[in-house]
């Protein structure tokens, strides 16, 4: 029989949204806010040639043009404000994560509760202004070794590098805002808004390629099913747990017998979402971008990697894979699901797995599930980013058909739709709440009138 939760979440309907301003009004403010942010894209940095920039990065779509520009919105083929994107702040977010599961001072600073977050959320303020000061610099000598820049120098670099920082301490600020009063992560919203912006532009460059006869209308026809495919695929994916089974004991206060409840540990088939693509893609782009900003300046060295590790190269694909399941296993046992602080939490309150003793043989009891549940996960991930990565060397697809935007905007949408029915359920519980009260006080009047 269906919980009194699940009946009001069936009945969700625009009717109920209508009636719901508060989300209303949170939506707005997101959507104006990303508004913002896509006007920001086309403001450019002062001192470049817009010219000589549109012409460059045409020749280069499979480096800088290609993740940084999916990430970015197109603001780095423009050369914008917001071109270094949120990047340096996820990099940032990340880098923080990993650092608080592997140093004692900063994994105690996180049990401190909100005092602690708050200081762990400065120091990822301060390592995105270091990250992004590195890229910005870096990115203003690669413009002026392009001759890209109108008039080279300290000016230039300094003036890049102010305006680039600028621009993603305002997209960080505008992405807590957003999450805070807004509707979903604002950070991922973000990023979710950039690469759908530049997905129709992608697709008329993939259908003019058919007209042109570059492809033909089965390539065209199979991608198509491909896609819609992959989508499915990834849904499915992202919707799989595993759930473990958690028994909590009874006990008995006087007469009365308290506890023997029966609860489920949900576990992803995916745990590590889709940072394992992200930093999997960002340091094999490395050669490509490095080549890309110092042209003829470049080392020999520097050419030979990126003839053998450049987009859709063998060793590529090869390095690409080991990768993505690399990270897939380090940043699960390190962030997103450690065993050892879930076994001693289920200690702590009480609760075990049927058949499997508490603390350290739980521990390795979660170890061996997620270790093959990751056998799963990573290979969906890595068949989901290698098959697109495939096709676009061998058919000239562009790359925002790529999976690891695919995964991005699927995981956001999923995510997004989920608090806006969160959101909507909440509504209707209190509009039940005002009903019975209204109810409450219509019957004490009534009682009131009858003793009289």
């Amino acid at each position: 029989m269906a919980s009194a939760a699940e009946q009001m979440a069936a009945n969700m309907s625009w009717g109920a949204f209508g009636k719901a301003k508060e989300l209303q009004q949170r939506i707005m403010f997101a959507l104006g806010l990303l508004i913002v942010y896509r006007i920001g894209t086309y403001i450019p940095v002062p001192g470049i040639d817009a010219v000589r920039l549109a012409s460059f990065f045409e020749q280069q779509s499979q480096g800088i043009g290609g993740m940084l520009n999916l990430f970015s919105g197109g603001a780095i083929g423009r050369m914008a404000i917001f071109a270094l994107g949120i990047m340096p702040y996820i990099s940032a977010s990340i880098i923080i994560q990993l650092l608080t599961s592997m140093v004692p001072t900063l994994e105690n600073l996180k049990k401190e509760g909100e005092q602690g977050r708050r200081k762990i959320n400065q120091y990822t303020r301060y390592l995105t202004v270091i990250l992004a000061t590195f890229q910005a610099y870096g990115i203003s000598v690669g413009l002026e070794s392009q001759g890209l820049a109108s008039e080279p120098g300290m000016f230039f670099r300094a003036a890049c590098v102010i305006t680039l920082v600028g621009g993603t301490l305002f997209l960080m600020w505008l992405g807590e805002q957003i999450t805070a009063r807004g509707i979903g992560n604002g950070i991922s919203l973000i990023i979710f808004v950039g690469i759908v912006a530049e997905l129709p532009g992608a697709i008329a460059g993939f259908f003019a390629q058919g007209r042109s006869g570059a492809l033909s209308p089965v390539v065209i026809v199979g991608v198509m099913v491909m896609i819609v495919a992959v989508i499915a695929f990834v849904v499915f994916v992202e919707r799989a747990l595993r759930k473990i089974h958690i028994q909590y004991p009874r006990r008995q206060v006087g007469q009365k017998m308290y506890g023997g409840e029966s609860s489920h540990l949900p576990i992803k088939l995916n745990p590590a979402g889709v940072i394992p693509p992200i930093f999997a893609s960002s340091l094999l782009l490395l050669p490509t971008t490095l080549a890309t900003f110092s042209g003829n300046q470049g080392a020999g060295w520097l050419n030979t990697v990126l003839a053998y590790f450049g987009p859709g190269q063998p060793l590529y694909l090869l390095f690409f894979v080991a990768m993505i399941v690399f990270f897939s296993y380090f940043y699960t046992a390190n962030v997103s699901f450690k065993s050892d602080d879930v076994a001693d939490n289920l200690k702590k309150q009480g609760g075990f797995v049927p058949g499997v003793r508490p603390g350290q043989k739980t521990a390795d009891y979660f170890d061996y599930v997620v270790a093959r549940l990751l056998v799963v996960g990573s290979a969906y991930l890595a068949a989901v980013c290698l098959l697109p990565e495939i096709l676009r060397s061998q058919l000239a697809i562009p790359f925002y058909f790529g999976g690891t935007s695919l995964l991005i905007v699927v995981s956001v949408t999923m995510d997004t739709i989920t608090q806006v029915q969160s959101h909507l359920l909440a509504h209707q519980y209190e509009g039940l709440i005002e009903k019975s009260k209204l109810r409450g006080k219509g019957r004490s009047k009534s009682k009131g009138k009858a003793r009289r």
